[in-house]
């Protein structure tokens, strides 16, 4: 697929992971709906891409709680206005370092209604335009505690392992089509929600905030082949690549430094 002039629309795209991926395709000369929670947030966020060269594509400021049906809904009749979407990029989810047994219910429906049902809304939408139009890309954001599930995340790890199987179940859908369904699944990545997550964790096992950084892979994911962090941008590159290739489909691949001890 040929990325330029594409409707593309990035989940949680005003900082982190999302953010990244947004700008690899407004580079590309993509038409990307910059989206978040905060309305004046993402309005600033598509400003300061109109004023940026390096940005050839075109920034549209959508808002809109994805966990919520209501705004949701109200989001994607914005979307459809500006025509067919041709790339979905489902990027927003949760995280926290929780004990199982103090994990609630209202945790669990929380983390599955927006790790998950956010998920199943937006393609249960936009799917089947795509099949109708015979184009399009879907590309769920994933982790390796879908596959390598986390005791410390027991919540998080079990929305991850069903957004992998929902992919692979979509994909079944566009047999014989020109339309592709994905995830990505990745490692521990750089980002503000992963500082975060770190500031909780050391909070959590009462150590300092940069002695666990530091020590992380060492003690926490010693099966890490890379020894480090993931880089957003290596997170975009990957994005992209699935994006342009019409050949990948039904697959989660896998960028997350060889936590994973598999060969598959």
């Amino acid at each position: 697929m040929v990325i330029k002039d594409k409707l593309v629309l990035v989940t949680g795209s005003t900082s982190g992971i999302g953010k990244a991926i947004a700008e690899g395709f407004l580079r590309l000369g993509a038409r990307v709906i910059i989206h978040g929670r905060e309305q004046e947030k993402v309005r600033r966020q598509a400003e300061r891409y109109l004023a940026l060269q390096e940005f050839i594509g075109e920034p549209i400021a959508i808002s809109g709680d994805v966990a919520k049906p209501e705004e949701l809904e109200l989001m994607c009749e914005r979307i459809n206005k500006l025509g067919k979407l041709d790339i979905l990029v489902n990027n927003v989810g949760v995280f926290k370092t929780t004990n199982f047994f103090e994990i609630s219910d209202f945790d669990w429906d929380h983390y599955w209604n927006v790790n998950v049902m956010s998920v199943v809304r937006l393609c249960r939408h936009f799917l089947r335009g795509m099949l109708q139009h015979n184009s399009g890309k879907i590309i769920n954001i994933t982790s390796e505690a879908g596959i390598k599930p986390l005791p410390q995340m027991v919540h998080y790890s079990v929305t991850k392992t069903a957004v992998i199987g929902l992919s692979r179940a979509l994909a079944e859908l566009t047999k014989g089509k020109k339309v592709t369904v994905n995830s990505l699944v990745i490692g521990p990545t750089w980002s503000e929600g992963v500082e975060r997550y770190f500031n909780s964790l050391a909070e959590a096992e009462n150590k300092d905030v940069n002695e666990l950084t530091a020590n992380y892979f060492k003690t926490h994911e010693p099966n890490s082949l890379i020894q480090r962090f993931i880089d957003v941008l290596e997170v975009e590159q990957a994005v992209l690549f699935i994006a342009a290739n019409d050949a990948i489909n039904g697959t989660a691949l896998r960028l997350e430094g060889g936590i994973i001890r598999s060969i598959t």
